[in-house]
């Protein structure tokens, strides 16, 4: 029973099945499904059913009956002129032991077949004269009023369907159980109605049989619901209980019980049937059960297959990222080395303007003449003479000029130490510029400086 069910459904069939007290299985998982596996209202629906309490899904009008097939080569029929049948107002009674005897109660058995066969033809066709158009316009009022007027009458009985023949079907569709439909008519004036119902529908064992095996619905032909179904099950003789099943995906008339009989007779007429007909019904059972786990097994290849797409689409977009960062990351490495290219023609071609300001290097025994002896950062020593009216600015751009010096740099003395001039070429660029003469620097004669390499 568990195939095709999650282990969720699972555990709300075995609880269904704990406080209702059902024993099939089956019967609790349909009950589930068709309320979609919401165990409240399966619960409370059942509940409803046993108290005589009309469920809201009972009182809904808009369920359409399936096509029933009434076929007499496809159901047996047992009446009360068979032997275990009984009639109260004046059947053929026990069978007589004496051969003679015998031979009239076959004779008489056949004479009342035959004129009950003939009456029903008779009955049919002039039914085809008459308006058997009867407008049903409260069928779930029709069944209930019938169901408290049989509860006066007959308090003990089997558990009455709450609802319409059309929703008693669907149900023993949706269920896959049998349904047990009984209609009566004028029980006061009915000897054999009276009789079945006091005596054989009241009987403990029919009731437990009936609760356990089936759906029961009943309804009196006087009211138009019940008139209406007599007349689609073509049902002349009163009482009669009619046993519908699924055979083949279609509600077919599989037995029919017309007058009274002996509860130990209805049973073993009524196990004749089911035993008959339950192989449907487990092929059915069998077939939906593989169409849910067929069913489930696609909804978890399915989520199996979402999971799969998430996951194949989280690691698509981890990737995508991942190019974007190694193209973000080449973009930067390119951008930065355009950036130096363009530093670097920068720095080459603000070299070639500067140079052209750099004042010409004054004679020796020129007057204020100072020599200054610059150390370069790779170990080089450069040596010339500039005028004191010179700038700090006319040093450094021929430093800057000169190939052996760093493109970023400042200019200190040794000792003591202090920094006489720092920039770098974009300094240059923006027109920032020291204009102090090497005199009101503090330089005098003959200078050493030091060039550091501020890119060092």
């Amino acid at each position: 029973m568990e195939d095709g069910l999650t282990n969720e459904q699972t555990e709300k069939v075995l609880q269904f099945q704990d406080i209702t007290g059902i024993e099939d299985m089956n019967v609790c998982r349909d009950v589930l499904i068709r309320h979609q596996w919401d165990l409240e209202v399966a619960f409370q629906e059942q509940m409803n059913i046993r108290e005589g309490i009309p469920s809201t899904y009972a009182a809904s009008r808009d369920v359409r009956a399936p096509a029933v097939i009434d076929d007499r080569f496809l159901q047996q029929v047992f009446s009360a002129s068979m032997p275990g049948g009984r009639s109260v107002g004046g059947g053929l009674g026990p069978i007589p032991r004496s051969f003679t005897g015998l031979i009239g109660y076959v004779i008489n058995m056949v004479f009342q077949y035959c004129y009950s066969t003939f009456a029903s033809v008779l009955n049919a066709l002039l039914s085809l004269g008459r308006n058997n158009d009867r407008i049903v316009t409260d069928p779930v009022g029709d069944v209930m009023s019938f169901i408290r007027a049989y509860n006066e009458r007959y308090p003990t009985h089997p558990v009455f369907y709450q609802g319409t023949y059309a929703q008693a079907l669907n149900d023993a569709k949706q269920e896959l159980r049998f349904l047990l439909i009984y209609l009566h008519k004028d029980p006061t004036n009915n000897p054999d109605v009276d009789s079945l119902c006091n005596i054989t529908l009241a009987n403990q064992t029919v009731i437990d049989y009936i609760n356990r095996n089936m759906l029961f619905w009943g309804c009196d032909i006087s009211s138009p619901e019940g008139y209406r179904v007599s007349h689609s099950l073509n049902i002349h003789v009163y009482p009669t209980l009619v046993l519908i099943t699924l055979r083949n995906n279609r509600m077919v008339v599989v037995g029919r019980f017309e007058g009274d009989c002996m509860p130990e007779e209805l049973i073993r007429r009524m196990q004749t049937v089911i035993s008959a007909n339950e192989i449907w019904l487990s092929q059915a059972r069998a077939d939906r059960l593989e169409r849910n786990f067929t069913q489930t097994l696609r909804q978890q290849q399915d989520e199996a297959y979402q999971l799969s797409l998430r996951a194949d689409e989280e690691k698509e977009r981890r990737r995508q990222m991942e190019r974007d960062a190694e193209r973000q990351a080449q973009q930067a490495i390119e951008r930065e080395r355009a950036e130096e290219e363009r530093r670097k023609e920068d720095i080459a071609r603000l070299k070639v303007e500067l140079a052209e300001r750099v004042p010409k290097e004054p004679p020796a025994d020129t007057k204020d003449v100072i020599s200054v002896v610059f150390k370069l950062p790779n170990g080089a020593r450069l040596e010339r003479r500039f005028l004191n009216t010179n700038s700090l600015t006319d040093v450094y751009n021929y430093l800057f000029c000169h190939p052996s010096s760093p493109d970023e740099f400042e200019i200190t003395t040794n000792f003591p130490k202090r920094t006489l001039y720092t920039s770098s070429y974009m300094y240059h660029a923006n027109g920032n510029v020291n204009e102090r003469t090497l005199a009101e620097a503090g330089l005098k004669h003959r200078e050493v400086l030091f060039v550091n390499d501020l890119e060092a």
